[in-house]
């Protein structure tokens, strides 16, 4: 049995917790969860029996577990991470991985310390249609990739723990924790781009609420877009448009059905996705499956379980996606505020 200890019990604790529901039978079970909230800690111990910690700290330091996940807001994401690294636990962090370069430097100083197994939850590098568009890429299913358009877009988020979302000294703003979800896919898809250029929209205190960004890569271009300040109605969205030699694909998590590759030579292909895991979201928030987040749960506990290595969604591969968005933020004029 591999035994998890879950610091953070709200919204992506939630997540996680129905994820972990639904391992129990691969020998994955939650025996301890700490959050400072004791509602939100009875609520996810309750579907495991699982012991409760009010701190996180005393989690990692008393709780008889071989993983600790990290679902903690992002500036918080450090400190509980070097700790759990530096007591010989396997970690997972959620994204993003944190937010400054010195932060970058303690999490890599830690791992190569202590050699433990760390996974970063870059969903999207496990999300199906995502998943299905790197093998077309690498594969040349349809020829070389020659542009891309990428966009994650959003009501304003209100679920988080004391708004922390939208301080941007703690979130890093829509660019940081929205915006890397496409950042870190484009950079696993084609790599760290040549060239790149960024402007953001902002509130009436100056604080980016949409980024749009461009990448020039040597025969491809790609844009992407990010904005979580949409009015309550609007429809939470993630999309790409690819263009290929062949064919163009088109990915829209809002459409019926959401992928479709539109070929040179005419006509529509609906490809058939090999879907793990599908189970509606009761969390609430704006993701209405949790195949996603399953998938990468199953990867990361696979690995520990199996000593395999951890390939996708690496610290190192985290902390480079963090530079670009911060490099982003720079040519877009900065975060501003506090």
């Amino acid at each position: 049995m591999l035994k998890i200890g879950l610091i953070g019990a709200g919204y992506m604790g939630g997540m996680h917790t129905a994820c972990y529901q639904a391992l129990m039978e691969e020998d994955v079970k939650v025996t301890a969860v700490a959050d400072l909230r004791p509602e939100y800690a009875k609520a996810a111990a309750e579907k495991f029996s699982a012991q409760i910690y009010q701190e996180g700290m005393d989690l990692i330091e008393q709780a008889d577990v071989d993983v600790i996940d990290i679902c903690l807001p992002t500036y918080l994401h450090t400190k509980y991470a070097v700790a759990a690294m530096k007591k010989g636990r396997a970690v997972f962090i959620e994204k993003p991985v944190c937010l400054s370069p010195d932060e970058m430097e303690l999490l890599l100083a830690a791992q190569r310390e202590t050699g433990v197994p760390v996974m970063v939850g870059q969903c999207i590098r496990l999300w199906s249609e995502y998943a299905w568009l790197k093998e077309a890429v690498e594969n040349k299913t349809y020829g070389a990739l020659r542009s891309g358009v990428f966009k994650r877009i959003s009501p304003l988020p209100g679920w988080a723990w004391e708004n922390w979302l939208h301080r941007p000294e703690c979130s890093g703003t829509v660019a940081m924790d929205m915006h890397v979800h496409d950042v870190d896919y484009v950079r696993y898809l084609l790599g760290d781009p040549l060239e790149v250029t960024a402007r953001a929209a902002r509130d009436s205190e100056g604080v980016i609420q949409q980024i749009f960004a461009t990448y020039g890569y040597e025969d491809a271009a790609v844009t992407v877009e990010a904005c979580w300040d949409y009015p309550d109605a609007f429809p939470f969205t993630m999309e790409y448009r690819v263009k290929f030699d062949e064919a163009t694909v088109v990915f829209d998590s809002s459409a019926t059905p959401s992928l479709a590759v539109y070929p040179k030579t005419g006509g529509r292909i609906i490809p058939e996705l090999d879907k793990e895991f599908e189970s509606e979201n009761d969390i609430g928030g704006n993701i209405s499956s949790l195949g996603g987040y399953y998938n990468e749960l199953r990867y990361f506990t696979q690995g520990v379980k199996n000593h395999t290595p951890l390939t996708v969604a690496t610290l190192e591969e985290a902390v480079r996606s963090v530079r670009l968005v911060l490099q982003e933020i720079e040519l877009a004029g900065g975060m501003r505020r506090p």
